[in-house]
Order: structure tokens, then sequence, then C-alpha cells
């Protein structure tokens, strides 16, 4: 008879499946609008190169972008164009991810924004809510 496998070490905190939980999901200020998606993640632990000096790296920031191009014809995005939004900030991780300040101020709805001015904002009736 074999012995049973060893359970793994617990780790403090609480443990997360990025594709699952976290990336592609619609982030929300504390009012409830929406902000942004999470594009990517930024892990406090990894510098580029190097392997994890712990069992679970830890989240530092939430990564969104205009990612969308980057994923259809390949490269990267430059680092400018990348929005961050700390970990700290997170308030709640369900369907959305809530955060628990407002979203107006934060640098990644700039593109949204954007988006709307020149490409929404041009097609007809892009500029009023439908009647």
């Amino acid at each position: 008879m074999t012995a049973p496998l060893p359970r793994p070490p617990r780790v403090p905190g609480r443990i997360l499946d990025a594709r699952l939980h976290l990336l592609d999901r619609q982030v929300l200020d504390v009012d409830g609008e929406p902000v942004t998606t999470v594009d990517d993640l930024e892990l406090g632990d990894l510098q580029f190169g190097e392997r994890p000096r712990s069992a679970a790296p830890t989240i530092t920031a939430l990564i969104s972008g205009p990612i969308l191009t980057t994923r259809l014809f390949g490269g990267r995005a430059p680092r400018g164009r990348l929005g961050r939004i700390g970990w700290e900030v997170v308030a709640g991780i369900d369907i959305v991810l809530t955060l628990g300040i407002p979203g107006g101020g934060l640098e990644v709805s700039w593109f949204e924004g954007w988006l709307g001015e020149h490409v929404i904002g041009r097609i007809p009736g892009g500029r009023h809510d439908p009647d």
C-alpha cells in the first residue's frame, strides 16, 4: 500500500487563480461605476528572469491598457500606455473586482475616454444615449 501524498504548506493570505479570479474581469469603483478591465498583474516577489522567493508570489498591482492590438498583431504595449491600480485599493473580489476608491482620478480610464471621444463619438448617434 502506498503512503498518502504530503499536504502542501499553508500560505498566509488568500490564494487566487489569476486566470479564474482576476484576468479579464471588470473593475468597478466604490460607487459601482465601471473603471476598466484587468489585462495583466504585477507581482511583487518577481523580477524579470528571477525565480519566486516564496511558494506564492504576492500581487502588487492590476495592469490595464490597450492590450487588444498586441493580442491581435503581436508585440508588447509600451509601458507608458499601461495603467496601474495598486492592489491596496482593491476592496473585493467576486464576479467583478471592486475598488475602495472613486475611479475618476485613476490613470487607467484615459483609454476609454479617448476611445469614446475619437472613435465612438464619430459614429452616428454615438454621442447620446439611445432613445
